[in-house]
């Protein structure tokens, strides 16, 4: 989930829906909305009222619901290049031990934007921003000094071709 290049320019909200929360929040019109917001996050509660037929009220308690309920949240997308880490990687991480456990301390980590556990030949993918390369060695070497991290294989981002928050609904 790298930020740069996204095309949504410098500041622009957008929503990420998480997996794995309560559906039961999610009838069609609370999938209107979420859709909505991921196409602007900065969207009028008035104008989401028109388009989904509900009025601001409503609309703002729905949001306010589907917040708490952790099944979305709005935030700004950045771009790292502008706000000085022009370095990004992926981290492949093999892990002996509780896969859970290690990824809870990667996600401690400030430069660790996005923790992942897999399936395949790394068990975890860890993203990270940095400001060189030397930042990004460092960022290595305290990954490595994590207990239950094996071996670690860094993928360096040399360009950004798509990134996309607004993948709908199911």
């Amino acid at each position: 989930m790298g930020m740069s290049g996204n095309g949504a320019g410098p500041g622009v909200r957008r929503v990420l829906v998480r997996d794995g929360t309560s559906h039961a929040l999610l009838d069609d019109v609370a999938k209107q909305i979420i859709e909505q917001l991921q196409e602007d996050g900065r969207r009028p509660y008035a104008s989401i009222g028109k388009a989904v037929g509900l009025s601001e009220a409503a609309v703002r308690q729905r949001v306010q619901r589907l917040l708490d309920a952790g099944v979305m949240q709005i935030v700004a997308v950045t771009d790292p290049l502008q706000l000085g880490f022009p370095r990004q990687a992926m981290i492949g991480l093999r892990i002996s031990g509780d896969l859970e456990q290690v990824a809870d301390r990667l996600a401690l980590f400030d430069e660790v934007d996005y923790v992942v556990i897999t399936a395949g030949s790394f068990d975890l993918l860890c993203e990270v921003v940095c400001r060189d390369d030397d930042h990004l060695l460092e960022i290595l070497k305290r990954l490595r000094a994590v207990e239950g991290v094996v071996s670690t294989e860094a993928f360096v981002y040399l360009k950004l071709r798509k990134q996309t928050y607004s993948w709908g609904t199911a």
